[in-house]
């Protein structure tokens, strides 16, 4: 886990879940191979280069993840039958068959708590000093799924509330060469917007999650453009305190 800016004073406070491929050496990289660590089942590739330029722009905190999702998934909840995944997509992860009760909770304890205490301490410290908060994170899919090409650039996944996510959307359709899924390429109902219920919903903060394609980011041209993208129309959102 690693937290940057923390005392960064803008609106926003930034997250990246799957920022990293990195296996600790102990878990000898659970049964795979260097190229299976590379690939989209154990990190969102570009994804920590967008949020560290969106969050250095709008001096925000950022905090991210520093271990893969395949060694434990920070944004799945406690209970979640992916939290530490036996398969992603078609590929058996051999060091998580039969993880034991005592394991799991090591990699709790170890990745997971210590993830998302960081985000406590950060959003806490902001309500003390009464900063006004809305908590994004940022995420990479790939461009073809099973088969299926996806035809969204960018998809922008949401809850009940919109506070964000509707003007974030309406900002970004204003280019019409871009292509915006809304609660697409997933949504929460597919339990991927935990870390942001669990921290944003009970605090009252508006919430998004932003997932762009991962090819138009794998090279420093592309995170710069979308960084900056984002960056400026995030700068330029008003946003109520609260849910209506």
């Amino acid at each position: 886990m690693c937290v940057l800016n923390a005392a960064g004073r803008g609106r926003f406070v930034v997250l990246v879940d799957h920022a990293s491929h990195h296996v600790p050496g102990e878990y000898a990289m659970l049964g795979l191979t260097p190229a299976d660590l590379v690939r989209h089942i154990a990190w969102d590739p570009g994804a920590l280069p967008v949020a560290s330029l969106v969050a250095g722009a709008l001096d925000a905190p950022l905090i991210h993840a520093a271990q893969s999702r395949l060694v434990i998934d920070v944004n799945r909840s406690p209970d979640a039958g992916d939290l530490i995944a036996a398969a992603s997509e078609d590929t058996d992860i051999p060091g998580n068959q039969s993880v034991s009760g005592e394991e799991r909770r090591h990699r709790m304890e170890r990745f997971y708590a210590p993830y998302h205490q960081a985000i406590d301490e950060v959003l806490a410290r902001r309500e003390r000093e009464g900063l006004a908060t809305a908590l994004i994170s940022i995420h990479t899919f790939t461009p073809v799924f099973r088969g299926v090409p996806r035809p969204w650039h960018i998809g922008i996944l949401h809850d009940g509330d919109t506070r964000l996510a509707r003007p974030l959307m309406a900002a970004l359709t204003e280019d019409r060469e871009i292509v915006v899924g809304d609660n697409q390429p997933y949504s929460p109902a597919d339990g991927v917007y935990y870390t942001l219920a669990h921290h944003g919903d009970e605090r009252g903060l508006a919430t998004a999650m932003i997932e762009i394609r991962n090819d138009l980011v794998a090279d420093e041209d592309g995170q710069q453009g979308w960084a900056e993208r984002l960056a400026k129309v995030l700068g330029a959102l008003d946003l109520p305190a609260r849910a209506a």
